[in-house]
């Protein structure tokens, strides 16, 4: 993300955002003040409101006497986030699905068809990655639940890393768009307890995937 002059802290959140999910910030990485606020051009105060926001989000955590630096998940944190995710994701798919009309999903269905099995022949993760959070975006829209929204778009900002991560163990995004087809033909016929349930299902398929590989992934 480019950086602006006088930028206000928002965009100072996306920007730090944007580097801790791409990992150009790793986990336990430190934040340096003076430099970011120079590259912002930005007062330390108003760099320490951002910090604020981020370190809220649980993104980021201040330590004494060391400053800010880049949280780093454990195995029973990430474990309690399948939990929440699993039970919130299904409910904004249930929702969607009652509120939607069936022409809302098929675009999104033809996408994890051949487009998306095309891709992941190719080695081409980042068209998967697009495409679930276009299904969650809409999900998100379609839901029309506004607490809901703000609950799941700070359980993305934690987990989206480990969803890159957890995406390129072999079998992974093949199994996620077959997990998805089901959801979205279920959506597409109306049947939003079928679609929750195909939805909790595939956040279980992939806590055992984390289960397995954690070791690798943290």
């Amino acid at each position: 993300m480019s950086v602006k002059p006088n930028m206000a802290v928002e965009d100072i959140v996306d920007a730090l955002r944007s580097r801790i999910a791409k990992h150009e910030l790793p986990p336990g990485s430190k934040l340096r003040e003076i430099a970011l606020a120079e590259e912002f051009d930005i007062s330390r105060p108003r760099l320490r409101e951002a910090f604020g926001v981020l370190e809220e989000r649980g993104l980021i955590e201040r330590i004494p006497n060391r400053g800010a630096v880049v949280s780093r998940l454990s195995v029973a944190e990430v474990e309690a986030l399948f939990d929440v995710r699993e039970v919130l994701e299904a409910l904004s798919v249930r929702l969607a699905t009652e509120n939607a009309p069936a022409a809302r999903w098929r675009p999104l269905l033809d996408r994890f068809g051949a487009p998306t099995q095309a891709a992941l022949e190719n080695n081409d993760l980042d068209f998967y990655i697009e495409g679930i959070s276009l299904f969650r975006q809409v999900c998100i829209q379609e839901a029309g639940n506004a607490l809901l929204s703000h609950s799941l778009d700070r359980l993305y900002d934690r987990t989206y890393i480990l969803f890159r991560r957890l995406v390129l163990m072999p079998g992974r995004a093949v199994e996620g768009m077959l997990d998805h087809r089901e959801i979205l033909k279920a959506m597409i016929a109306g049947d939003s307890t079928e679609a929750e349930a195909l939805k909790r299902q595939t956040i279980r398929n992939a806590r055992r995937w984390f289960s397995n590989y954690h070791h690798l992934l943290l």
